[in-house]
């Protein structure tokens, strides 16, 4: 049988599955005294204590392993595990609606899940799972029980289960996880992520699964395509293994590219950069032998904590990045905070539609203080790599404007201090808005670059919530309109003579149909995720710009996305489409 859910983690896995069920918390009454309030409270306090060790220890554990990504998701959970505001919610319930402890915390936590998983940005949606993995954990406290034990397994196994925590894979030993699969979660939760850096194969979201399978039967995992097959044949069985043992081949192929050069086979150097959220990503991005980083997206410095981080605290991060990346260009893109990225302390109102209102660049011009405090940063920083900046959700040249004065401003205050910085640091703009593609050609003349945020430019340019289930089917990059405004952002670009240059940094420029497309517009830097920079790489490398420039030039005179999609697919030479 086959069952499709979200492609989480890429790869491929056969082997026998183990079927995780959530801890036994125990039966106890639903209610209590008021007498005994304050012994409850204690035992969520004794509770919380209890889990905070644990976390505690599996962070140190993963650190004396030097896996930085596992340590620092762990040791977020446990600030979320001793927030205030879930300590008053769980005494509220217990002391004001007379709950049991168990009670209490699970409607706390539910509570908190239900506001994170009804946002809109996938980010903080998914850490809906983090706040639910505490509860669990906390309950497991609370009754005495235990999480399921995966240090003594003796083989490889796909972990099967309504949701896979991520502290739970936190303290795995990856040798002995073929692959997860999970009901619930998306691509961007905890438990993705680490199956991503820990190259364990992950299928999400995998509705029906639990009841599908027994312990111990062999199953499918295709990370790459979401898909969970079972009931396999000792014949698909075997074709499944050749199909992986063909995979890891491909792989080592493009690991050999890592250190070579992204030139076109005409002698054009492309740009091929890595995007990132954090320092971790930039160890991820020399890996790989990305050209640089071409989107560092700060506002993570800014979620998941009760106040805005310090300059000293950006300052730190930066700084780590470009020393990582020894002297290759670090698109530093300025807080992107709003729309589908709220930030609690932040107070900002209620929206009806965030997306249009008051988010990124807006945010920054209005509350200058904040922004001059980030700039300060970016600039201190510079002294150590290369460093640009980038300022996104730009509609106006009066918006570049005003933010080159406050950078102008940051500068000031800096020499007066007597830091050090670099003088001409680039200064670009995201182009996702279609003002601001359109009015490319008088933007370019007060930036740098531009860096094409596909992801955004399509949703605005086709006025499709790209969150929203019911009109998803037109969310597509391969419209043609879509498609003439970035090549009107690359002709702009490249009028404009000097080094100033149009880059790519969504998802369009991950898609290896669109990569040969992408290169004839003139876009001449691309920024992808790391696990997706060497693919990319592969065609680069084996195409020529001007066969690239008659795939584009065709390509536009197609009238649908779907015709400019199975003309791409062709145009690809079939060595180089995905497996």
């Amino acid at each position: 049988m086959l069952f499709q859910g979200i492609a989480a983690a890429p790869g491929l896995a056969i082997a026998p599955c183990l079927k995780l069920r959530p801890v036994a918390t125990g039966e106890s009454p639903q209610t209590i005294s008021r007498e005994q309030a304050l012994a409850e409270f204690d035992r969520v306090k004794s509770a919380v204590s209890q889990a905070a060790s644990q976390l505690a220890a599996i962070a140190a554990a993963a650190k004396a392993r030097g896996d930085q990504l596992r340590a620092d998701i762990v040791e977020a959970q446990s600030m979320m595990l001793l927030d205030p505001v879930l300590a008053e919610s769980v005494e509220e319930k217990i002391t004001n609606q007379l709950l049991a402890a168990p009670h209490a915390v699970r409607e706390a936590i539910e509570e908190q899940a239900a506001i994170l998983a009804a946002l809109e940005d996938d980010y903080l949606r998914e850490r809906a799972g983090d706040v639910r993995d505490i509860g669990e954990r906390l309950l497991a406290c609370l009754s005495g029980e235990s999480g399921p034990d995966l240090a003594s397994l003796t083989e490889a196994v796909i972990l099967v289960a309504v949701e896979i925590t991520p502290s739970l894979l936190a303290s795995a030993d990856p040798q002995k996880i073929a692959a997860i699969v999970a009901e619930t979660g998306g691509k961007t939760s905890h438990s993705a992520i680490l199956a991503k850096n820990m190259a364990i194969p992950a299928v999400l979201g995998c509705q029906g699964i639990m009841a599908a399978v027994v312990d111990g039967e062999q199953v499918l995992v295709d990370g790459s395509n979401g898909q969970v097959e079972t009931g396999l044949t000792p014949a698909q069985a075997e074709s499944v293994q050749l199909e992986i043992q063909r995979h890891i081949a491909a792989q080592q192929e493009l690991t050999l590219l890592a250190d070579r050069q992204t030139c076109t086979l005409d002698g054009v150097h492309i740009e091929l950069a890595a995007n990132i959220m954090d320092p971790k990503g930039a160890a991820q991005a020399v890996k790989v032998g990305a050209d640089g980083v071409g989107l560092y997206r700060t506002e993570f410095l800014f979620m998941d904590r009760s106040f805005a981080p310090t300059e000293q605290e950006q300052f730190a991060a930066y700084r780590q990045v470009l020393e990582t990346m020894a002297g290759k260009p670090v698109i530093i893109r300025t807080m992107d905070i709003g729309g589908d990225k709220e930030i609690p302390y932040m107070n900002n109102p209620p929206e009806a539609n965030p997306f249009l209102g008051y988010r990124a660049i807006r945010i920054c011009l209005q509350q200058p203080d904040l922004f001059m405090t980030q700039l300060r940063a970016i600039l201190r920083a510079s002294a150590f790599g290369k460093a640009r900046i980038m300022y996104p959700m730009i509609a106006s040249l009066e918006e570049v404007q005003a933010a080159n004065k406050i950078l102008q401003q940051a500068k000031q205050s800096l020499r007066q201090e007597g830091i050090a910085f670099d003088e001409a640091v680039p200064v670009g703009i995201m182009v996702e808005i279609p003002s601001a593609a359109v009015m490319a050609d008088q933007l370019i003349n007060v930036v740098d670059f531009f860096s094409i945020g596909s992801n955004d430019l399509t949703q605005y340019t086709l006025a499709v919530d790209r969150l929203n289930e019911k009109v998803s089917e037109l969310y597509n990059p391969f419209q043609p309109g879509v498609l003439r405004l970035i090549r009107l952002v690359a002709e702009a670009a490249e009028h404009s003579g000097g080094a100033k240059f149009a880059g790519i940094c969504g998802e369009l420029a991950a898609d290896p149909r669109a990569t040969l497309l992408l290169l004839g517009l003139g876009v001449t830097e691309l920024s992808v995720n790391p696990p997706a920079l060497l693919p990319i790489k592969k065609i680069i490398t084996s195409v020529s710009l001007s066969y690239a420039k008659e795939v584009a030039s065709a390509a536009l005179q197609l009238p649908t996305a779907a015709a400019i999609e199975s003309y791409l697919a062709q145009a690809l030479p079939p060595d180089l489409r995905p497996l």
